[in-house]
């Protein structure tokens, strides 16, 4: 084999990595924080009594989770423009990234909803909670948190599919390594790069989200 790995041009541009790597972080956060609150939404919508609201949801969720995560960013990215929306590379892709997110989410927060037995939301009336605080103390806490290592498994992977926002140009760290591959041709060194640069993120997430749970949900479970 006569290839010479050359690792130069890659530590040369470091900056631009970080810059990657920035965004990466930006768009993912972002994307969550407003993919799961708009989850929660769908999830109230998915479970209403009110049939219209039902239907929509259930509609919503099974268009977004049965279609590929790339055809939804090229929809927002190329297709609202036709209707007169037009977003830039950074903003289609979260856009894209916090619907498919909700969808997602919605079933996960719904499935841990469901999980509630109704003997505990029972108690919190015969004790004369507020409906809000009985949702909120007894339904929706121990749901999220017997929920909570689903979404985390759903969040990291959306940080992964945010490297197909590069087919838009939104700058993350996809984006930079494809510019610095069409510069230097150091293909295989850029890559391997940039494969340990997305499995660091993926243990940042990993133990940025286990503390967040350690924090919030670190009272006894029964």
């Amino acid at each position: 084999m006569s290839y010479i790995f050359d690792f130069t041009p890659v530590f040369a541009v470091w900056p631009m990595l970080v810059d990657g790597i920035i965004g990466t972080l930006r768009m993912s956060s972002l994307s969550m924080v407003m993919g799961l609150s708009l989850g929660i939404v769908f999830m109230l919508m998915r479970m209403s009594k009110q049939p219209a609201l039902k239907a929509l949801a259930i509609g919503y969720i099974e268009m977004i989770r049965n279609t590929p995560i790339l055809v939804q960013v090229f929809f927002v990215f190329f297709g609202l423009p036709a209707i007169g929306i037009r977003l830039s590379g950074e903003q289609a892709a979260i856009l894209a990234m916090t619907l498919n997110c909700a969808a997602y989410a919605a079933e996960i927060v719904r499935g841990g909803v469901q999980s509630i037995r109704p003997g505990q939301i029972e108690a919190g009336r015969a004790l004369g909670m507020h409906p809000l605080d009985i949702y909120r103390f007894i339904v929706f806490r121990p749901a999220i948190r017997a929920v909570y290592p689903a979404l985390c498994s759903q969040f990291i992977l959306m940080m992964l599919n945010s490297s197909l926002m590069s087919s838009v140009s939104a700058e993350e760290l996809t984006y930079f390594a494809q510019t610095l591959d069409s510069q230097t041709f150091r293909s295989f060194e850029i890559y391997l790069t940039l494969g340990v640069i997305y499995l660091a993120l993926s243990q940042f997430f990993s133990i940025a989200l286990g503390m967040i749970g350690r924090i919030y949900f670190s009272y006894p479970a029964k």
